[in-house]
C-alpha cells in the first residue's frame, strides 16, 4: 500500500521547469519527510500527491492505480495558510461534517472548543482555523496526510499539540505521512525518513 510519486514534472505555464522526473514513494505506516529551500518545487509536489494540480509528465498512483475523482480523496492536504482551504462563507461545523469529521476526542485532542463549530472561518484566528484543517485531513476516509508547513505560522506551544495529536492519529491508524517543511530539525524529530529537493 503506497502514495507514489512516478517520473513526475511540473511547471508553470511555459516557464523553466519547477522540477523534473521526481520519484518517491509514501508506505502506509510511515513518515516521510520532504526538505528543501523555499521555491524548489515542495508545494507543488504536494499538491500533485493530493490531486489539486496536474502534472505536465508522469503520474501519481495510490497503490498502483490512478487517485480517484469522485467521493472523499484518501489523500488530504493541509495547506500552510488555512484561511485558503475553506469556504469563507461555510460555518466549521458544515466544514468537518463535509469530510466526516464525528470524532469528538479528535476535536478536544487538536483544542477545538465546541463554540467554534458555528463560527464562520473569519470569526477565528489563524491558528484556532488550522485545529479544523488539520482535523478535516484527518477523517475517517484519510489513508495519507501531506502536511505543508502546516504549523510554520503558529506559536511553538500550538505547534507542538498538533504534532503531537497528528503523530498519535496516524500511529493508532497507519496513516502514511508526507511532512512538508524547510525546518530539517523539525523532520528529524518527526520523520522516519528525509528526501531532499533541491532546485533545480
Amino acid at each position: 500500500m503506497s502514495l507514489e510519486a512516478r517520473d513526475v514534472s511540473y511547471r508553470y505555464d511555459q516557464k523553466s521547469w519547477v522540477f523534473q522526473q521526481m520519484n518517491m514513494q509514501v508506505q502506509q505506516g510511515e513518515v516521510i519527510g520532504l526538505w528543501g529551500p523555499s521555491g524548489c518545487g515542495k508545494t507543488s509536489l504536494g499538491r500533485i500527491l493530493a490531486g489539486y494540480a496536474e502534472p505536465v509528465a508522469g503520474q501519481v498512483l495510490l497503490d498502483g492505480k490512478p487517485l480517484p475523482r469522485t467521493g472523499v480523496c484518501p489523500v488530504q492536504l493541509v495547506f500552510q495558510h488555512p484561511e485558503k482551504a475553506v469556504n469563507p462563507r461555510w460555518r466549521m461545523r458544515r466544514v468537518l461534517q463535509e469530510a466526516s469529521v464525528q470524532d469528538k476526542q479528535l476535536l478536544e485532542a487538536l483544542g477545538i472548543q465546541q463554540t467554534w463549530l458555528d463560527r464562520r472561518p473569519s470569526e477565528l484566528s489563524g491558528g484556532e482555523l488550522q485545529r479544523f484543517c488539520v482535523a478535516r485531513a484527518l477523517g475517517a476516509a484519510t489513508r495519507y496526510v501531506i502536511a505543508d508547513e502546516m504549523t510554520t505560522m503558529l506559536d511553538a506551544i500550538t505547534q507542538a499539540q498538533i504534532w503531537h495529536t497528528v503523530m498519535e492519529v496516524a500511529r493508532q491508524r497507519d496513516l502514511g505521512m508526507l511532512v512538508i517543511s524547510h525546518d530539517r530539525d523539525l523532520l528529524d524529530r518527526l520523520c522516519d525518513r528525509i528526501t531532499p529537493m533541491l532546485t533545480t
